[in-house]
């Protein structure tokens, strides 16, 4: 017995030593594509040494001597922290996901092919500027030295993600970072998803007077009629199951209502104490890790540049110069349109145009699949634009039989000149002269926030298309293709998209809300992503006199849920204060508890509090009982909750409250029954989540910061290591944006915010701030991995200062290229 005892722990240690062993390569193989950032380097490319001074929060400082020497720098360090990153996101424009990953991720290429990102990406590099032309040339050969580096030096492949994944990387050409901008557009776009929602909802629905109340326009003058989509394409069945795809965080498509957000403001001098103008802006993208952002500053031959980038785009995205600062927003620009295109039934190859039939535009492409034959697929495009599968976006569950859809969308143009304008926007000098340079800008739109000494401003950028009066949905549901009124009629004027410049109250902002109200086709939208922030907003800047940095940060920082406020006293009316008692234990007990603790709270999304997780889980309860029998499976796809649609019904407004009743039902319920069955069924759900006691309760624990690995983010063991999960404050619908999943087991996760937060004062411009969510470095064994995590969790910021002396003092390494 002793013998094999001895041997069962020569065994066990044996393994333990294999297991220690095989980690320790691991850590070995995957520490030897680390970065040293102390350094001289000779590489070929450059005209005149380049130096890299990374601050102590490892914020690369690039100095040159030429400009496109400066870009070279930040490729170079771009490649330096996020190679890996940077090589997905060119794998996914190209739609060559598939030679790695295999056939899970088929349809993310499928769908990229047919959309050509990639190829009219690179087609666009002959309309750039010389200017941009010499800085992206010049950034993919920083790019290509880095990768030379790791060559020659086997510096573990660059990214420890490469020994676990055969993903050659082929030299960086500068219309790949065109392409990153274009697949940004494709990240930032909604309203094709809108349009499908829109036109299924509008089948299933028996009055379609109630399509205004689950998809209510943001209040403002009303619009004209929609046409019915049963009218349009009659024989189509109420609700038609679309394909369920593979679930992949590498899919650049959105969900609904996470496709963008973002917050900004400024403030002018009269209304700054300091005297200057202030900005503060933090985009909203979904949650990576790393993160999408990386911050650094260049030194350009008209002055310093400081701000948030993105990794193979040689251009400050949102930033400041010592003269300019600027900031991005989604506009919501209604710039997609679905079109129905009829198939000519004698030749499928052909399909109906306002002249008669044409052939499709077509060639082959062929997808490679890791382990698996290679597949050809037939790209098509109409006029209106490239057919899309019907598998994605649930298009085929409104695509009559012997048609198929395509997509016109302004970010689908071989003469995009965005780059140009964001490469002049950091060279610019004033609100007046940025706003000239902007016109340039394409896709994705944005409102551009604008500060310079003395002015603020606001513009919408990106293309406008022309749409004729007579279009037959406004843009709002799929369109017959073959009619000349459904179609674009190219680009309407610069002068038209919406502009606000040195504004009488010396306020100016955007969080998403709808910034204007005009006439189609000059409408801007229809979809805006923000009715309820853009309440609190108001209320933050007009309670002071005078702005400061710190109030602003105050604002970006603020959880208030306007909408909690709001809503609460609609929907709780008949059960507040009842007096009912009732024993411990029991439901009931636990809805009086609950009311007595809604009753006493000011909305504060806090994640040490109990009261948001009782109120979010009421809110979400009662929208899935108002929708679940009028639209049956579909009510699925809406995950979030809509608090226009639950005003209007517990307001009445128009009949809404008609959506308490259950059709199904033989009683007449009231939204008085809704409200209490709802919150019974939250504190039932939360119960057996949570646990019963609901003092004890803390947002933070349903509401996690999910920063994961798009790639290793869900393999056993390992996602502890890469993933970042934080408990959050803030909700859907407070200016500390954190937007929930809304789906799952954990339907309250916070998967979509700021990943960017900036603050400039022009009063004292070296006193500006800034964060990311996560850190510079994408390696998970960097310090710099995460260590901007915990600051930007806790509402803390970084130094943003242009003074090289300060970036010196605490450089964590100096890198020098010198000419080969």
């Amino acid at each position: 017995m002793g013998l094999v005892f001895r041997w069962l722990v020569r065994i066990a240690t044996g393994l333990i030593l294999l297991i220690l062993a095989a980690v320790g390569l691991v850590y070995f193989l995957a520490s030897q594509s680390l970065p040293t950032y102390n350094k001289t380097v000779e590489v070929a490319g450059i005209n005149a040494p380049v130096e890299i001074v990374r601050d102590t929060a490892n914020v690369p400082h690039i100095l040159a001597q030429t400009d496109p020497d400066v870009f070279f720098g930040l490729g170079y360090a771009h490649a330096q922290d996020r190679l890996w990153q940077m090589t997905m996101l060119r794998r996914t424009v190209q739609g060559r996901l598939s030679e790695v990953f295999g056939a899970r991720t088929v349809h993310i290429d499928k769908l990229l092919r047919r959309l050509d990102l990639y190829g009219l990406a690179h087609r666009s590099f002959d309309v750039q500027d010389d200017y941009t032309k010499a800085a992206l040339q010049a950034y993919a050969a920083g790019v290509n030295a880095r990768l030379d580096e790791i060559n020659e030096m086997a510096l573990g492949r660059g990214a420890p993600e490469m020994f676990l994944f055969n993903a050659p990387v082929s030299p960086w050409q500068p219309g790949d970072s065109i392409a990153v901008i274009k697949l940004m557009a494709l990240q930032l776009s909604g309203h094709l998803q809108d349009e499908v929602l829109r036109a299924r909802t509008s089948l299933m629905l028996d009055d379609p007077q109630r399509l205004t109340d689950v998809l209510p326009d943001v209040p403002g003058p009303g619009i004209a009629a929609l046409p019915e989509y049963a009218h349009l394409f009659p024989n189509l069945p109420r609700f038609a199951s679309g394909t369920v795809l593979p679930e992949t965080p590498l899919s650049p498509i959105s969900g609904r209502g996470l496709s963008g957000a973002s917050n900004a403001w400024t403030a002018a001098p009269s209304r700054s104490a300091s005297g200057g103008t202030l900005l503060a802006n933090d985009p909203h993208l979904g949650f990576t890790a790393p993160g999408v952002w990386y911050l650094a500053r260049l030194e350009l031959a008209k002055g310093g540049v400081i701000g948030a980038t993105i990794p193979g785009v040689p251009a400050v995205m949102a930033g400041r110069s010592d003269r300019l600062g600027w900031g991005l927003t989604s506009s919501y620009l209604d710039d997609q349109d679905v079109h129905i295109e009829k198939l000519n039934p004698e030749n499928p190859e052909e399909y109906l145009t306002p002249n008669g039939h044409q052939r499709f535009r077509a060639r082959p492409s062929i997808i490679e699949i890791k382990d698996e034959s290679p597949i050809t697929l037939t790209l098509r495009w109409t006029e209106n634009g490239p057919v899309l599968p019907g598998t994605h976006y649930d298009l085929e569950t409104i695509t009559p039989p012997g048609h198929v859809a395509s997509l016109s969308w302004t970010a689908l143009s071989a003469r995009d000149t965005s780059m140009t304008a964001s490469m002049a926007l950091m060279n610019a000098v004033s609100v007046r002269q940025a706003i000239v340079i902007a016109e340039d800008f394409i896709a994705p739109s944005q409102n551009l926030s604008l500060v310079d000494k003395e002015t603020i401003g606001m513009k919408v950028i990106g293309a406008m298309p022309r749409r004729d009066l007579n279009n037959q949905s406004r843009g709002r549901i799929p369109t017959p293709g073959w009619l000349a009124r459904n179609r674009w009629q190219g680009r309407l004027p610069y002068a038209d998209n919406p502009e606000f410049v040195a504004p009488v109250g010396g306020v100016l902002g955007n969080t998403n809300n709808k910034v204007i109200d005009r006439p189609f086709p000059l409408h801007v939208s229809y979809e805006w992503g923000d009715s309820q922030r853009v309440h609190r907003w108001e209320r933050l800047m007009q309670s002071r006199e005078v702005h400061t940095r710190d109030s602003f940060i105050e604002a970006q920082l603020d959880t208030v849920s306007f909408t909690a406020r709001s809503l609460l006293p609609l929907v709780g009316a008949d059960l507040w204060f009842t007096g009912e008692s009732a024993p411990e234990g029991t439901l009931e007990r636990q809805r009086q508890i609950a009311l007595d603790l809604l009753a006493n709270w000011n909305g504060e999304m806090n994640e040490h509090l109990p009261e948001p997780l009782i109120y979010a889980a009421w809110l979400r309860a009662l929208q899935i009982r108002l929708i679940s029998d009028e639209l049956g499976p579909l009510a699925t796809e809406f995950k979030h909750v809509e608090p226009l649609f639950i005003e209007r019904v517990y307001r009445d407004i128009e009949g809404a409250s008609v959506w308490c009743d259950v059709e199904q039902s033989a009683p007449i319920e009231n939204c008085t029954d809704m409200a209490r069955l709802a919150l019974d069924d939250a504190l039932i759900w939360i119960s057996e989540r949570y646990g019963s006691a609901l003092e004890s309760l803390r947002w933070g624990d349903a509401h996690q910061a999910t920063h994961d690995h798009t790639v290793l983010g869900k393999v056993p063991l390992l996602r502890y290591f890469v993933n970042i999960r934080q408990s959050t404050s803030g909700g859907d619908n407070t200016l500390l944006r954190g937007r929930t999943s809304g789906e799952g087991p954990d339907p309250f996760q916070n998967v979509h915010g700021a990943g960017y937060r900036g603050v400039y004062d022009f009063a004292d411009p070296d006193s500006s701030v800034f964060i990311t969510a996560t850190g510079q470095s994408g390696h998970f064994l960097s310090r710099y991995y995460d260590d901007q995590a915990q600051l930007w969790r806790r509402g803390e910021y970084i130094p943003m200062s242009l003074d090289i002396g300060l970036a010196r003092a605490a450089a964590v390494g100096i890198t020098l290229l010198t000419p080969r």
